[in-house]
């Protein structure tokens, strides 16, 4: 969970201040690719996936940890050492102050990218213009199986994360989709038939993510099956601990 900073607070208000941060990461190195960024936690999700690695972030009514004024004022003295900033959550387009959010960051000269699992694909639509970078979480297989709903917690979530994806492909904003598997939740066979699927919607870039949530089954990926998976797509990668 990242820990909120303690900075002067800018006295005058904007558009996004209503925006909940939960907290802040000063510098990242990964998780806006190719860019030195500082990561914006979002307050709230409306799902509840059981190996969520920021579950402090899952309550929408919580107060912000860092008011948005004191984020600018912490961008401000980060110009020119900073590339960008991140957007992550919890959900960030659970926030309607997300676009005015976008807009200021991007006035300051920063790039910007989002993390989202693709649950307001109207949101997404609106806001990509205002993106760099997109990393779109793939909870799990669409299929009849209802593993993607099961892990959500959440009906319906599978097909809108997938009109997420259709809307976010047809953008051409660069983008990446990153899938955690936990191998009790859905199988080796599934997981192929995902990356089938993702292929098929025209996915390039495809990240399988380790799930390192307590209980969570062990690995069970061999090399010839990662490699069966990455044949499908332009760039492939395994992330692991």
């Amino acid at each position: 969970m990242p820990i909120p900073v303690g900075l002067p607070t800018r006295a005058d208000a904007t558009a996004a201040q209503p925006l909940r941060v939960g907290g802040l990461t000063p510098l990242t190195t990964i998780d806006f690719p190719g860019r030195l960024a500082a990561v914006v936690y979002c307050q709230g999700c409306p799902w509840r996936c059981s190996y969520c690695h920021n579950p402090g972030l899952l309550d929408a009514t919580v107060p912000a940890a860092v008011p948005w004024p004191q984020v600018l004022a912490f961008l401000e003295t980060r110009r020119g050492l900073l590339d960008g900033v991140v957007f992550s959550g919890g959900e960030p387009t659970l926030q309607a102050a997300l676009p005015a959010a976008l807009a200021e960051v991007r006035a300051m000269g920063f790039q910007t990218a989002l993390h989202t699992g693709g649950m307001y694909p109207e949101r997404l639509a609106a806001v990509l213009p205002l993106l760099d970078w997109v990393g779109l979480d793939i909870k799990g297989p669409l299929n009849a199986s209802g593993a993607f709903d099961a892990i959500t917690r959440t009906p319906g979530s599978g097909a809108r994360t997938f009109d997420a994806l259709r809307r976010l492909l047809a953008s051409g904003v660069a983008c990446e989709c990153r899938t955690t598997w936990h191998a009790g939740l859905f199988g080796v066979e599934a997981l192929l038939e995902l990356a089938d699927t993702l292929a098929g919607e025209g996915v390039a870039h495809w990240v399988l993510q380790e799930c390192r949530a307590p209980g969570a089954a062990a690995w069970g990926l061999t090399a010839q099956q990662a490699a069966r998976l990455g044949e499908r797509f332009a760039s492939f990668a395994v992330r692991r601990g």
